[in-house]
């Protein structure tokens, strides 16, 4: 105990002492007291510094805890705020201007005769008589244009397949048929001449993308009268191709027409391909259909060969013994693109109709590449 004491009685004699340097004894303190008592008055002062921090400390959390509950009740308010408000009224002059997914080609405002050009080919047909050219191409970025007696009728060919390909992408956007649809070989609509579908049995089922692939890219005349009896049979076809204003474009008999009974014309089929290109007939959808089947078309003896390599065409062509022709638009390298159908008249298959249509190929490349491609126009 009399350690205790003596432990008691030391500490606050020097705590004493320090205080009477710094701060007065507190009044209230007596001055004789136990040494018990003397250590709890050492103790009291601890606390009085102690406490009143503590309290400062919770209380600032307190109000922290509660700036940050208004301050969120608030932005949870006023955060929906701007998808209410109606947005300022425009004028029509400061309407913003789109471009509609459906036409991503501008059509040219003007339409020039590319008249060097023109007397570049005729140049070529001149020197073979007996052989009768038609041609028309239009440059798709100035509307340039070149007319070789491209507005008369002609036999088709396998051309014709080109408009019953649009017609038939035509009745899949307007939910008419569908792509996966089955369609069953019937005993009307197989014929010789190109294609393997003639050698199936009656009764097969194929999809329709199926038989629109083999009605262009390998000419399969089997095919191409399936698709015209599923859009609705000749005369639904014939409607069809009036309605896009191809006034020379008419079937009058299945294929193969060996004869050149059905016929179109140069400007029908590069008219009715810019419509295609210029999203006017069909979705863009179909019509990125369309390109994909006409650029792996198999015959490129034609339009093809007047072209370099890192060009690109989608095209397709015919051929029966009195008539030879090609159609197809053409992507140059440098960005440039047109449309060309070249249909010649021959004495029987003769091959130097071909040749003629490979030079005009080669003719019209060259001159649209050396021509500068026209700036765009400013909105």
């Amino acid at each position: 105990m009399s350690k205790q004491k003596f432990v008691a009685t030391d500490r606050p004699t020097r705590l004493s002492s320090k205080r009477s340097t710094s701060e007065p004894q507190p009044s209230t303190t007596p001055t004789t007291v136990t040494g018990r008592r003397r250590t709890m008055v050492k103790k009291a002062p601890k606390k009085s510094v102690f406490l009143p921090f503590f309290g400062i400390f919770l209380q600032l959390v307190i109000i922290g805890i509660g700036i940050s509950v208004i301050t969120g009740t608030s932005i949870a308010f006023f955060r929906p705020e701007p998808v209410v408000v109606a947005p300022p009224e425009t004028t029509p002059t400061d309407t913003p201007k789109t471009t509609p997914t459906t036409s991503p080609l501008p059509e040219p405002a003007t339409k020039t005769e590319l008249t060097e050009l023109t007397t570049k080919i005729n140049a070529l047909t001149k020197s073979q008589p007996d052989i009768t050219v038609e041609t028309y191409l239009t440059d798709l970025d100035s509307g340039g244009y070149v007319n070789i007696k491209g507005s008369e009728a002609i036999a088709s060919a396998s051309m014709i397949k080109i408009p019953v390909l649009v017609a038939f992408l035509q009745d899949v956007d307007a939910g008419k048929a569908r792509l996966d649809e089955q369609l069953v070989l019937s005993k009307d609509v197989i014929v010789g001449e190109s294609g393997g579908l003639q050698y199936e049995p009656v009764g097969t089922k194929i999809s329709a993308l199926e038989t629109i692939t083999l009605m262009i890219i390998i000419s399969d005349n089997t095919a191409t009268n399936m698709i015209i009896k599923r859009i609705g049979g000749i005369e639904e076809a014939n409607q069809r191709f009036l309605s896009w204003d191809l006034t020379s474009t008419v079937i009058r008999n299945p294929l193969p027409d060996l004869t050149g009974t059905n016929t179109t014309s140069p400007e029908d089929l590069v008219n009715l391909l810019s419509m295609v290109e210029q999203g006017k007939i069909l979705s863009p959808r179909s019509r990125d259909r369309l390109m994909d089947i006409m650029h792996r078309t198999k015959t490129n003896t034609l339009l093809p060969q007047g072209i370099p390599p890192d060009a690109r065409i989608a095209h397709k062509t015919g051929d029966i013994k009195s008539v030879v022709g090609d159609a197809g638009i053409i992507d140059m390298p440098n960005g440039k693109r047109y449309i060309i159908s070249a249909i010649a008249k021959r004495p029987s298959n003769d091959q130097r109709a071909n040749e003629l249509i490979r030079q005009i190929s080669r003719t019209v490349y060259t001159h649209l590449q050396d021509m500068p491609k026209p700036k765009p126009v400013a909105n």
